[in-house]
């Protein structure tokens, strides 16, 4: 349990993480399908649904569970007119096209029997043209009763385009009407929807753009309202950079961890995919030496407190980002090393799904292709192995859960991440990334001296105590590689 409002939910130190987008993780044979769906295996498009489902999601956890993971984020569920489901019509009502409140239901109580945990995404900065206050005022015009919900300027609304909108929208898009939260009755709405999801079994809340919602207060009472439904709920918000004011403990658990995905990136890709890089959030990716690295993600950890490093939503590739496999120019160690990264440094891992499988895919569509159930030859099964056995070793060694953290240039194209529980025996661990085309031995002093296992390799290394300067005694790290040294 968590003693303090302040505190990260005990249960997201321990997590691992896969991001579900649910029209493209799997259909399932349980639900009727509607008409006019694109085939499964064709490339994704921006407006045509695949028809995927919750209750494919819970036919699958067995899958997820042998691959380590332990809770979910899925993108928006709630009844939209699009297969992303960011435009959304009623936040009361799971989308029948994903089975409705009933396949929502049986994913909670089954994710729950199995260990997982479940978060949902909430977007509460817009809505969209379809969400009944919206469209009253369409009807209405200024004889709505709904006039407060929004940040209406003028009248017709342009609500198609075509002219001046009339009201303010994200982006200027005019699928997606800005909600007036100063406005008492959209407040009280909101805060009500992120209760309810709660009460009915949800796990937590991912936060769409909560930047554009510039109401601190507005944020303390989400996170009071739902600490008071759930006592362990998980707040974590889509902040694209530096983050402390969300972190101070009185907004949000963690941010989505972009940050990090950009320092890694820059240090073990050698052929980034820049230009579909730019046009995502993460924007082109400057390279990184090892030093370089080690000073940024000194930086990011000296940010905030250490409850919030713990409640970090550490990623690789969402449905905002190229795929990681494309990000890294399809360099295979390049994506082996970040996954090590990823799982090593201090935050709850996450998988976006079929990153594991290798996708690949640019921006927005691609980057939402179809989960291959039915095509096993295409996976990239040495990548999920990798994964799994990260996702495993991150479960058996908590100090790579809880522990304190230290990163540093160590040698020629070598970076050390120590990671430290004090006190408790055993509870330390030596992750070695080596980012050069060669070779690279650990400088004599770096380690101290004793008998090391390579948690990932089962390999047993020696290392003296340094007294000789000017010979190196750790350990070979391979070229293009990594290592995780625990002692024996």
């Amino acid at each position: 349990m968590t003693d303090s409002f302040n505190d990260t939910p005990d249960w997201v130190k321990d997590a691992v993480f896969y991001q579900i987008f649910p029209d493209r993780f799997g259909r399932s044979d349980r639900l009727p399908k509607t008409c006019n769906l694109e085939s499964w295996d064709s490339p994704p498009t921006v407006h045509g649904y695949k028809g995927g489902d919750l209750l494919a999601v819970s036919e699958r956890l067995d899958y997820l569970g042998d691959l380590g993971v332990n809770a979910l984020y899925l993108t928006p569920i709630f009844q939209s007119a699009s297969n992303h489901r960011y435009h959304t019509h009623d936040y009361f009502r799971v989308d029948p096209m994903l089975g409705g409140d009933a396949a929502l239901k049986e994913l909670l109580e089954r994710a729950h029997q199995a260990g997982m945990r479940v978060i949902l995404d909430g977007v509460f900065n817009h809505a969209s043209r379809g969400f009944f206050q919206f469209s009253d005022i369409l009807e209405n015009g200024a004889h709505s009763a709904y006039l407060d919900w929004f940040n209406v300027r003028s009248h017709p609304l342009n609500a198609y385009g075509g002219g001046e909108l009339g009201y303010d929208a994200w982006w200027n898009l005019p699928a997606l009407p800005k909600f007036n939260v100063r406005s008492p009755a959209v407040r009280e709405y909101l805060l009500s929807v992120s209760e309810h999801w709660l009460r009915f079994g949800a796990d937590g809340w991912r936060l769409d753009v909560p930047s554009e919602i510039d109401d601190d207060s507005f944020w303390r009472e989400f996170r009071r309202r739902c600490r008071a439904v759930k006592p362990e709920a998980y707040g974590v918000g889509e902040i694209w950079d530096e983050a402390g004011r969300w972190l101070a403990g009185d907004m949000f658990d963690g941010v989505m961890n972009y940050p990090l995905t950009r320092a890694i990136f820059g240090l073990v890709g050698r052929q980034l995919e820049q230009h579909e890089l730019a046009k995502s959030g993460l924007g082109r990716i400057a390279p990184l030496k090892p030093d370089g690295f080690a000073g940024i993600v000194t930086k990011l950890l000296g940010h905030y407190r250490h409850e919030s490093l713990m409640g970090q939503l550490n990623l690789l590739g969402s449905h905002d980002t190229p795929r990681v496999a494309t990000a890294l120019g399809r360099d295979a160690s390049a994506v082996r090393l970040a996954y090590l990264l990823m799982f090593v440094l201090p935050g709850a891992p996450c998988v976006y799904y079929g990153d594991e499988l290798g996708l690949v895919g640019g921006h927005d569509p691609h980057n939402r292709g179809t989960m291959p159930w039915d095509r096993t030859a295409s996976w990239d099964h040495e990548l999920r192995a990798h994964v799994r056995a990260l996702a495993n070793l991150r479960s058996r060694r908590a100090e790579l859960r809880r522990g304190s953290t230290t990163v540093a240039a160590v040698g020629d194209g070598l970076v050390l991440v120590t990671r430290e529980l004090p006190g408790a025996e055993g509870s330390r661990a030596h992750v070695l990334v080596n980012v050069s085309g060669h070779g690279a031995r650990v400088p004599a002093g770096v380690l101290p001296a004793g008998r090391y296992r390579d948690e990932l390799s089962g390999g047993v290394h020696a290392v003296d105590d340094g007294s000789d300067k000017d010979k190196a005694t750790g350990p070979l790290v391979p070229a293009r590689s990594g290592m995780v040294l625990a002692a024996v």
